[in-house]
């Protein structure tokens, strides 16, 4: 006798079971975890939309889904909104397929433009898609100095000028060096800041399995910061800023291969080095460090739209504001970049 799948909204009993699912299953990432829940809710006031299909009494797939509702960017239901990850993740073909039919009808129901998923690998060939992000992946070596010699030649100069400046990095117990990196960098770059209430929301949350890493000179001048994760056996670099002074001391590339030693250290076997725009800067630095594009498949079910949407700096029309934007005062601008940026997603 063939088991039923059973769909039902997430309820607050279910988390340990979530996780302990999100962990096992080879498509879930970080992202999937369930105390991304709390945070869309509670730092960005997005009604949320956890599904989880069981079958037998047992978690089989889960989706975790955010409404964002903005006058200026529209009405969609995203998994999962600031994460470069998202999407059904579990292997059973129909969970996963009753999981999107009851994602559509949650987003019919609540009148969105458009269902997004932010998938690792394609799920349906014929639906409309973001092709303008690529992220990248590669495997850590157990050896130290292995991973130094699988650097290309010319960007390993970089790193071992970045040793030779005499840097250091220091793994820091709260968010305020980072912050204040981070908001002057998206700032020269004419975008919103993230709150530093959500960083420090990150920290508090994810424990061990989110870190701070921060480069300075010798005499303590802050130079380049990231945020991390950790999932599993993977480490991934997911926000960062840099002073002006950075590129001259290769303060950005001695940072990243600090964090691959200190991933190595704690016994990861993948660097995530993350999402990237086809073409821009960070795409070429990362390839620049050996690792190869690899395509994401962000897939949308177009209700109330006739494209996908374009809500990013690449799009023409927001050049305007991006040049406005960067001639703000910084304690402006981080005052009013969290209640435009919450909207973006």
């Amino acid at each position: 006798m063939v088991s039923v799948v059973n769909v039902r909204p997430y309820a607050e009993r279910d988390a340990a079971r979530w996780n302990e699912f999100v962990f096992a299953c080879q498509s879930a990432t970080f992202f999937h975890r369930i105390e991304w829940r709390a945070i869309m809710e509670g730092v960005f006031h997005h009604r949320t939309h956890y599904l989880l299909a069981e079958r037998d009494g047992q978690i089989v797939a889960v989706l975790p889904l955010a409404e964002v509702k903005s006058r200026l960017f529209g009405h969609a239901l995203t998994s999962l909104p600031f994460a470069v990850y998202g999407g059904v993740a579990g292997d059973d073909p129909e969970a996963v397929a009753a999981l999107e039919a009851a994602a559509e009808a949650a987003a019919r129901k609540a009148g969105v433009q458009h269902l997004e998923y932010r998938n690792l690998t394609e799920r349906h060939a014929d639906w409309p898609r973001q092709e303008l992000y690529v992220t990248f992946r590669k495997e850590i070596l157990p050896d130290e100095e292995a991973n130094m010699l699988a650097i290309p030649r010319k960007q390993r100069a970089m790193v071992r000028k970045g040793i030779k400046n005499g840097l250091l990095s220091t793994v820091d117990s709260n968010a305020d060096r980072f912050f204040a990196l981070y908001s002057d960098n998206v700032l020269r770059h004419g975008t919103p800041a993230l709150s530093k209430k959500f960083f420090e929301t990150l920290l508090a949350v994810f424990g061990k399995d989110c870190e701070i890493l921060t480069v300075t000179t010798a005499d303590g001048r802050l130079l380049s910061s990231v945020l991390s994760f950790y999932f599993r056996e993977e480490i991934l670099p997911y926000y960062a800023g840099d002073d002006m002074a950075a590129r001259d001391l290769a303060a950005n590339d001695f940072k990243y291969w600090e964090l691959m030693r200190h991933a190595c250290a704690r016994g990861c076997r993948i660097f995530d080095y993350g999402r990237s725009k086809i073409g821009t800067g960070p795409y070429h630095f990362k390839k620049n460090w050996g690792f190869e594009p690899m395509p994401l498949s962000y897939e949308y079910r177009l209700f109330k739209r006739d494209a996908v949407p374009q809500n990013n700096p690449m799009n023409p029309k927001y050049r305007a504001f991006i040049a406005l934007w960067r001639k703000l005062p910084i304690g402006v601008a981080n005052r009013l970049g969290p209640v435009i940026v919450r909207n973006l997603g």
